[in-house]
């Protein structure tokens, strides 16, 4: 049987806890990691959280992407570190990381600043007014500053991830690669996507699959297919 391989996190992308633990019994040993999202938030997501750290022995990924100012993001991230979090999502401006890096301090929680959002290309940012440049080099300069704020690492497309990984700054902090799909899968919502090898060998330390896996006819089976893929890839 395949190891397991926590690289990969499995995005429970589903409306409740209920369904999230479900998924999660059915994904069985093939999963380690899951990422638990805003979306769940309201169903039961912390609870989940919990449950499958406690009893299941899984890591827990929160997806949160918090903004505010900075006493708001550190008093809920202090509040979220109680939940023994692996990873703990903020935006990346420097103010809500260094906040969120206060609000974590003492726990095994870490902190990944959001770059640009996998969803979002040239046209989305020009619509947000965000300053002209190339995506790529926004996120870039992104992460860099996020580093330089205290950030344990970042997320950011596969296509920007071999570029943060050769920042000075990036060296010891982790890369997580949302908008992997993969080999045959559809985009969906995602605009900068690449398959699981792809995103590892370009530096990501973890991949996040969603619907790829939790569609398919046998989640475990689809888990084990992309654990396999990443078996020949030396880890960073």
């Amino acid at each position: 049987m395949t190891q397991t391989d926590a690289r990969l996190i499995v995005a429970l992308d589903v409306p409740d806890a209920h369904s999230g633990l479900e998924l999660s019994q059915r994904l069985g040993d093939a999963v380690s990691f899951y990422k638990i999202g805003l979306g769940m938030l309201t169903g039961g997501g912390l609870a989940l959280a919990r449950e499958l750290k406690d009893e299941h022995g899984k890591r827990v990924f929160l997806d949160m992407k918090l903004f505010d100012i900075g006493a708001t993001v550190e008093a809920a991230v202090r509040g979220l570190c109680r939940f023994d979090l692996d990873l703990l999502t903020v935006h990346g401006d420097p103010h809500v990381v260094r906040a969120a890096k206060e609000g974590a301090a003492g726990s095994v929680t870490k902190i990944l600043a959001v770059t640009i959002l996998t969803s979002l290309d040239r046209a989305d940012l020009d619509a947000a007014l965000i300053r002209p440049g190339e995506v790529r080099d926004i996120v870039v300069e992104r992460a860099a500053r996020a580093f330089a704020a205290g950030a344990d690492g970042v997320i950011a497309s596969p296509e920007e991830a071999a570029l943060i990984r050769a920042l000075p700054e990036a060296e010891g902090r982790l890369i997580v690669t949302p908008g992997v799909r993969p080999s045959g899968s559809a985009a969906n919502d995602q605009k900068r996507i690449a398959t699981p090898a792809e995103a590892i060998r370009a530096g990501a330390d973890h991949i996040v699959v969603g619907r790829p896996v939790w569609k398919a006819p046998d989640p475990a089976a689809a888990a084990r297919a992309i654990v396999e893929e990443l078996s020949g890839i030396p880890r960073h």
